[in-house]
């Protein structure tokens, strides 16, 4: 599947559940953070805020603010004071007379001026500092990072070193400094059409951009698609992009199997779980890379079996792994071993509390090595999965029975292999075009 189809799927995908809150927004940070940001940027604002300020427009944007700023504008505010026995500004000479003569006619020392001042706090002043406050503290959180990497670097860096320019005119520039600080819910949309149709450059480009930052926010289609597909902000290799492709996947096909009978529940802020459904009869949570590790399900290799004994669990993984993959390819294969990073789904039965577990390997290659790779993953999960140090699948079926786990591929271009359909044993392995129409068949009997 190519990255266009997988990005259109994700974007649909995000729209759906991470919009709306069924899938947790840091988990879809988390995945897409660059591995240079520290863990800050696992949180979506601040993730979408570094996002926001990589943008050509955006950099484009502060390289002509020195000069722009020269020219803000300012509302003239007259302001009177009633002075006594000295003169500041221009005097009032009827304000002055009324004063005196409600105070004390005889009073030559008493005087009404007029002071005229230039207010900054005006709606475009606003919008302007809102964006500018963004940016300046979005640069400060990351700047360390900037020398770690070249692409970062070259956008911010080419000309001259915009982070120092951008810093020195937020923290120094005497128009910036003399607008307030925003109140939380500012700019106002009325503050945003003043400066949309403003006649200066300066105000129109800060709406229009802080319009943009809005829709990053919102979930809007065009920009998830440009944050997955052309920012810096994207994941550190494609397996990432597949690996959110099949997590949604599932969430879709168990929300539609039995005819719409789960329910998918709003996963609380903290919570391990990725996503959670719930039918009359069951509970089905799903868990993802390492969320699933924090369950108290366990994965651990046992010490190989003396010459006489049966065979130990590690021998039956590989045993069975080199079987399913001959099948697969039709020839010999070498022995690989690896540790899985799992897309877990966990089917409770409300009644009598039975678990009951389905694991899934995801691999964007078609090479053997790494699809055997990822068989024999997939069955060492199954086959040492434990609770509380005892193994959830007993000895004589240690990986649970048949259809317990899947691997998916990358579809291959020219390659003759089984069907899932037409496969057997404990792990399928599917190529990921294939995914929405076999997913159902695969884990409704689990399920």
């Amino acid at each position: 599947m190519e990255k266009n189809e997988l990005i259109d799927g994700l974007t649909e995908d995000i729209l759906t559940y991470v919009m709306h809150g069924n899938f947790p927004q840091r988990k879809f940070a988390e995945s897409l953070k660059p591995a240079d940001l520290d863990s800050r940027f696992e949180e979506y604002e601040k993730l979408m805020d570094f996002h926001f300020v990589l943008r050509e427009d955006v950099i484009e944007f502060v390289k002509n603010l020195e000069s722009e700023l020269r020219s803000v504008n300012t509302e003239t505010e007259n302001r009177s004071r009633v002075r006594r026995g000295s003169v500041d500004g221009r005097i009032d000479w009827n304000s002055t007379i009324q004063e005196r003569y409600s105070r004390n006619p005889g009073d030559t020392s008493l005087f009404v001026c007029e002071n005229k001042t230039e207010r900054y706090d005006t709606g475009e002043n606003i919008v302007l500092k809102r964006l500018l406050s963004t940016i300046y503290d979005t640069l400060k959180d990351c700047e360390d990072f900037f020398d770690r990497n070249h692409e970062w670097r070259e956008r911010w860096k080419d000309e001259k070193d915009l982070v120092e320019s951008m810093k020195n005119i937020f923290e120094r520039n005497v128009h910036v400094k003399r607008i307030k600080d925003p109140e939380e819910y500012e700019p106002t949309e009325r503050m945003l059409n003043s400066a949309e149709n403003s006649r200066k450059e300066l105000y129109r480009e800060s709406a229009r951009l802080l319009r943009k930052r809005q829709n990053i926010f919102s979930g809007d289609e065009d920009e998830i698609k440009e944050l997955l597909n052309k920012t810096a902000i994207r994941p550190q290799d494609e397996e990432t992009l597949l690996e959110l492709f099949v997590l949604f996947r599932f969430i879709s096909t168990i929300e539609s199997i039995e005819e719409g009978s789960f329910s998918l529940n709003t996963v609380s802020t903290g919570s391990q779980r990725i996503a959670s459904m719930e039918s009359e009869e069951k509970e089905i949570a799903v868990y993802h890379d390492s969320s699933a590790r924090d369950l108290g399900i366990e994965f651990k290799f046992d010490p190989e079996k003396d010459a006489d004994e049966p065979y130990s669990r590690p021998e039956q993984v590989e045993l069975k792994s080199r079987e399913i993959i001959e099948d697969y390819f039709d020839k010999d294969t070498n022995q690989v071993t690896g540790r899985p990073d799992v897309i877990l789904v966990e089917i409770v039965d409300k009644e009598s509390e039975d678990r009951e577990y389905f694991i899934t390997e995801v691999k964007n290659s078609t090479n053997e090595k790494t699809v055997k790779r990822g068989i024999k993953e997939a069955l060492e999960y199954l086959a040492f999965l434990r609770d509380d140090d005892d193994f959830i699948y007993r000895d004589e079926e240690p990986f649970g029975g048949e259809k317990q786990g899947l691997v998916v591929v990358q579809d291959f271009e020219e390659k003759d292999v089984k069907d899932v359909g037409d496969q057997e044993g404990p792990v399928r392995i599917v190529q990921v075009s294939d995914l929405e129409d076999r997913l159902e068949g695969l884990i409704s009997d689990t399920i």
